[in-house]
């Protein structure tokens, strides 16, 4: 696809969004990757060594008008990821995720280039979980992916006032809200001196975010005790590149997250 943009806005046709059709509108991508990652967990008893070696399998479908920063459309995500203990791997587990999020312009204003209300859910389980009571009174947990990876929480793209992977069980279930204001004044762009950065516009941005982790995927287990936070964030386009800053609040206390890129 390409686009094109007049001071960060796109001006060519949308890539999608109009209608809902994958054979005819928007653009579809199939992933197929395997990734490795080795941690070290430091503990009371002594560190613990854990390494994952999973394949992830997934179709993303995104028909929003301007993937970068969308103003209109939908995006959907499909995927199932399973690490089958190669090498030093020495567990197995399957994790599978659906991601949907959904874009309304609601114009523009006298003070706003673009203004959009953004929607995100995201909801994920590991079907080969399972749990056993040792003699000492310990539970373990069986075939389930390390705290890091499946069903976590935390971090600059979901429940973004906690650290990364604060919440990490079987099943999980996310929601967001965003309002994005694409302002018409763009003070650092009309400092001569900073003009390097190329900066086309600003964006201020409101979000709520609520979200849970439990050890079953059912209604009332990821619906029960559910954690929310919201926050403000500044985003820009510089240099064709929309980067972000996020400051959000939870009764944990607060979170600064500085990264390129929309959260969804």
């Amino acid at each position: 696809m390409s686009y094109k943009l007049s001071h960060g806005i796109l001006t060519s046709k949308p890539a999608g969004g109009r209608e809902w059709n994958p054979l005819e509108s928007g653009v579809t991508n199939v992933l197929l990757r395997q990734y490795n990652r080795y941690q070290t967990y430091q503990l009371d008893p002594g560190d613990l060594e854990r390494t994952i070696h999973p394949v992830q399998l997934g179709v993303t479908y995104d028909n929003t008008d301007f993937p970068t920063n969308p103003s209109f459309g939908s995006r959907q995500f499909i995927g199932v990821t399973h690490d089958f203990g190669w090498l030093e791997a020495d567990r197995t587990w399957t994790f599978w995720e659906f991601e949907a999020a959904k874009y309304f312009s609601l114009g523009s204003s006298d003070w706003a280039r673009q203004r959009v209300l953004a929607l995100d859910v995201w909801t994920g389980d590991t079907p080969t979980y399972g749990e056993t009571t040792l003699p000492n009174g310990v539970v373990q947990r069986n075939n389930a992916p390390p705290y890091y990876e499946g069903a976590s929480l935390g971090g600059f793209y979901r429940m973004r006032a906690y650290p990364f992977y604060r919440f990490n069980d079987r099943s999980v279930i996310y929601s967001s809200a965003e309002y994005r204001y694409t302002m018409r004044w763009n003070p650092i762009g009309e400092i001569h001196w900073l003009r390097f950065l190329k900066m086309d516009w600003m964006q201020l941005a409101g979000f709520v975010e609520g979200g849970r982790v439990a050890r079953e995927y059912s209604v009332s287990a990821l619906t029960s005790d559910w954690k929310t936070d919201a926050g403000v964030g500044i985003r820009a386009m510089v240099a064709g590149s929309l980067v972000r800053f996020d400051m959000a609040s939870s009764n944990e206390g607060l979170g600064f997250w500085f990264m390129v890129g929309q959260p969804f």
